[in-house]
Parts: structure tokens; C-alpha cells; sequence
């Protein structure tokens, strides 16, 4: 297990100045999708995952000297310049649990301002890349402190270390591309506590896919990701459906070198509905994917099926579609989504996005 306690990490208090740092992290998709979890975010299976462009989020941090005896954190949050006083609760129990890492985050106030891509109620879950952002800068100021993860690869692995404490996908959205979270047989590098990059292992037909993400309903999902974890801990299927994740994950691995689209469409979408299936058979059962998400993939099938075009589908945790396609294909493919898709997504709203190179910081 790693240890990333250091408590000398304190500041001298007389010396802080004023400062910022900014990130922008990207979304992510999985592709063996990582569902039931243990421990602190340690994940029941391992997931492997396109991490997007389009969809980021920017994060700054704000900082300055706190007054003397204020042991507390205290911390503001911001999303697009309004104060969202909800969130400010859930991210100082986060910077709680990150105290003994980052000591020095008790001497600071701390003023978090945010912006998403994509709209707040898209529908698209935010916290991978908002709290890997979050866990970039944090990184990024203790570097800054203390001299300290001047190696890339050290910076990396614990900013993905950080950001599975908030948010166990948000590990995945620190690499470019491709990244593998969770111990495999498939790969002796995976880690529980942090993801790795991947994307040397991939054929070049991956690096430039489109992930078009399709809206069939915007807003709050019913059941959130956080409580559909805590089902899995009861679902009978369970144990079966690991043991499952780790024989796709395998047969992935190999489809994602070789370059094998038909493999990689087959897999992918059986993930997807794999994981909507465990819902439907939690207890209690619930269902997130909406009429419109069922009638898109039985058009995107019958499109796959008369054009022979390797057009896939996934979905997370909601009823929105990921279009999965190469980019030698895009012409048409878009021109099916916008003639034959859009009228089944609210306000015909969808984001065009394609595999993406990683975090930068600004």
C-alpha cells in the first residue's frame, strides 16, 4: 500500500504569499466498466478507459496565509462564478480525509473556482474530471512548496492517487488517451490505488476515436453512482460479473493492440448494457436508461448492420450514449446522428468529442 503521509509538509506561516494554480482535466470513459467498490475507492474489478477531449473541466486554486489558530479548512467553492455552498460541504470533508497528505492545506485559505465544458445538466457525470483537476492542482502546489514530485511520472501517480480518494474514475482522467485502473491478471502493472497510462500498449486506430456523446436526458439521475456502488455490496450476480470484468478485460487488451474494431465493439457494448443489467437486478432494481436510449441503440445496430460500419455504443451510469467510431469513418457517422439520432435527444443536444491527450495545466 502507498503512503503518501509526509508531516513536515508545513509552511512557514510568515513567509506564505498569495498565489493560484490552474488545471484543466478531461472527462473519461470506461470501457470495462468498474462497478462495486471496497475499502477507501478501491475498485471490485479493474476498468480501462478513453479519456475524452471536449469534455474537461477547468479548475483554479486560490490561496492565501490563514490566520493564526484556524485549524479548520477553509475553503469557498465556485462553479462559474456562483458560490455553490453544497458542494463546499462535500469538498471539505474530501480535504479532510487528505489532511495528512497535504499538512499544509490547514494553514491556507483556500478559494476554488470551477467551470465544466459542458453544461452542469448535460447529464454527463463531472466528478472525473472535476476532482482530478482538483487533485492536479493540490499536486501541483505541494510541488511548488516543497520542491517536491519534480518527476512526471511521481507527480502523476500520486495526482491519481489523490483523485481516487474523491472520486475512484476521476484516477483514470490523469493520462492521455488510455489508462488502466484496478489490479488485473490481464496486466501485472494495475494498481487498486491508482491508474496507469496506457495508450503505448494501443493500436494507432484508437488514438484518434470519436466519442460523440448523445443527451437523451439531461439533469439528476435518480440513483446516484455513489448509492448503485453500495447495491453491488448485495447483488447476487456480483461475484459472477467479476470474475467476467476479468475476462473481458483480457480479451480487450489483446483486441486494443491488435487493432481488432469488431472485438472491440462487441465487448464494449456488452459492458455497457452489463452494467445497466446490475442495476435492473440490485435490490431494490432500478432503471436509468430511458425509452429514447433503447430506440437510439436499435437504430445505431440497424445502421451497423445495412452500412457495415463499425459504429459502437457505451453508456454510464445514466441513459446517455457514447458514440464510439474511427475517424476515418466520421463523415457518415455524423451525418447518421444528425439526420437520424439528434430528434431522440433532449433539445437535440450532443457533444462531439474524440480521445484526447490528458490533463494541462494552464
Amino acid at each position: 500500500m502507498l503512503d503518501y503521509k509526509n508531516p513536515r509538509h508545513i509552511l512557514n506561516s510568515d513567509t506564505i504569499k498569495e498565489g493560484q494554480v490552474t488545471w484543466r482535466s478531461p472527462s473519461n470513459i470506461a470501457l470495462i466498466k468498474y462497478w462495486g467498490k471496497h475499502g477507501t475507492q478501491l475498485p471490485n474489478n479493474a476498468s480501462i478507459s478513453f479519456t475524452l477531449s471536449n469534455a474537461y473541466t477547468e479548475t483554479t486554486i486560490k490561496y492565501k496565509a490563514k490566520e493564526t489558530g484556524l485549524l479548520e479548512n477553509n475553503i469557498s467553492f465556485f462553479l462559474d462564478g456562483k458560490e455553490k455552498a453544497d458542494f463546499q460541504e462535500k469538498l471539505i470533508t474530501n480535504f479532510k480525509n487528505l489532511d495528512t497528505i497535504f499538512p499544509f492545506l490547514k494553514q491556507l485559505n483556500l478559494s476554488i473556482h470551477s467551470h465544466n465544458s459542458f453544461p452542469h445538466s448535460a447529464g454527463i457525470a463531472s466528478s472525473a474530471s472535476s476532482m482530478s483537476a482538483l487533485a492536479l492542482c493540490l499536486c501541483s502546489m505541494e510541488s511548488y512548496f516543497f520542491n517536491s514530485l519534480g518527476n512526471l511520472d511521481e507527480f502523476k501517480k500520486k495526482a491519481s492517487y489523490v483523485a481516487r480518494l474523491m472520486s475512484g474514475s476521476a484516477a483514470r482522467s490523469i493520462y492521455g488517451k488510455i489508462a488502466l485502473w484496478g489490479k488485473t491478471p490481464a496486466d501485472p502493472n494495475g494498481n487498486n490505488e491508482y491508474a496507469i497510462p496506457y495508450k503505448k500498449y494501443i493500436h494507432e486506430v484508437f488514438k484518434s476515436f470519436h466519442d460523440d456523446i448523445l443527451i437523451v436526458k439531461k439533469g439528476k439521475k435518480s440513483v446516484s453512482s455513489r448509492v448503485g456502488h453500495q447495491l453491488m455490496e448485495q447483488n447476487i450476480y456480483a461475484p459472477s460479473r467479476y470474475k467476467e470484468a476479468e475476462k473481458r478485460m483480457s480479451q480487450l487488451i489483446q483486441i486494443l493492440k491488435q487493432g481488432d474494431l469488431t472485438g472491440f465493439g462487441k465487448i464494449v457494448e456488452g459492458e455497457a448494457l452489463t452494467l445497466h443489467a446490475l442495476m435492473m437486478t440490485s435490490t431494490p432494481p432500478y432503471i436509468l436508461m430511458e425509452a429514447n436510449t433503447l430506440t437510439i441503440i436499435q437504430k445505431i445496430q440497424n445502421f451497423r448492420k445495412v452500412q457495415k460500419l463499425p459504429l459502437y455504443f457505451t453508456l454510464d451510469a445514466g441513459p446517455n450514449l457514447h458514440l464510439l467510431y474511427p475517424d476515418e469513418h466520421r463523415i457518415p457517422i455524423k451525418a447518421f446522428i444528425k439526420n437520424e439520432l439528434l430528434a431522440y435527444c433532449e433539445d437535440q443536444f450532443w457533444i462531439e468529442d474524440v480521445v484526447g491527450t490528458g490533463p494541462t495545466q494552464l
